[in-house]
């Protein structure tokens, strides 16, 4: 039997008794009704993850003790996408929500010249995040960055892998091909709508970024990034 997950970000080893955030406590006391002495599972996650049991329980107030706690690694095949946040936020939100799912590392809101400038909704896109870990039981929480540019990405990050997804003509080698002999970290920058500058992407070239296709067909901003995230996690 699954039990049900929650999210305790001061979960550690020497704490038997965690601190639950009070949205936490509602959702078990009000919406799941779970009682004392029902079994339960937290994650911090950095890779924590305890078995508990509560031991309080009142409609304001719930409190658990731990009862075991395994610690996880992070996978082997870190990967960050980079990808310009979109005019329609749901969009945005949607493809964090399903790569948190699918396991990506990291998503960097990537300021290009053509990104429509939005309000950058960290606390909410966190929340996001952290609600996908949890339904899709992992241990470890999607890092989200703050928002930097084209420029100062491209120029200060380098990965094991890097590579860059457009639509202008040129050399492009299938994703597909060159994910499976990547080893150890890897991160593509997936463009706005409009794609990519020329002189965005000559820099990514000069940079040693990989230019590379994803599939036949001309895909929305939030489509690229998760078949590539598909791709790269799903590499073999």
């Amino acid at each position: 039997m699954n039990l049900p997950f929650f999210y305790a970000a001061g979960l550690s080893r020497d704490q038997a008794v965690p601190l639950l955030e009070e949205d936490t406590m509602r959702h078990m006391m009000q919406v799941l009704r779970m009682q004392k002495g029902d079994a339960l599972k937290l994650t911090n996650g950095k890779g924590l993850v305890a078995e508990a049991l509560i031991t309080e329980a009142s409609k304001k107030n719930c409190a658990v003790s731990i009862k075991s706690i395994e610690e996880f690694p992070p996978t082997e095949r870190q990967i960050m996408i980079a990808i310009s946040p979109l005019k329609n936020a749901s969009r945005f939100e949607w493809f964090l929500e399903k790569a948190a799912e699918i396991g990506i590392s990291a998503v960097v809101p990537l300021l290009c010249n053509r990104t429509e400038r939005q309000f950058v909704k960290k606390d909410r896109w966190t929340g996001i995040l952290i609600s996908a870990m949890l339904q899709s039981q992992q241990a470890w929480v999607t890092e989200l960055w703050e928002p930097v540019t084209f420029s100062n990405f491209s120029t200060s990050h380098h990965a094991a892998s890097n590579f860059i997804a457009h639509c202008m003509e040129g050399e492009k080698k299938p994703l597909q091909q060159l994910v499976g002999s990547t080893e150890g970290s890897s991160c593509i920058l997936i463009g706005p709508e409009g794609d990519f500058t020329a002189e965005e992407l000559a820099l990514a070239l000069q940079k040693e970024y990989q230019p590379v296709s994803l599939g036949p067909t001309r895909l929305r901003t939030e489509t690229a990034a998760l078949t590539a995230a598909v791709l790269m996690t799903h590499a073999v």
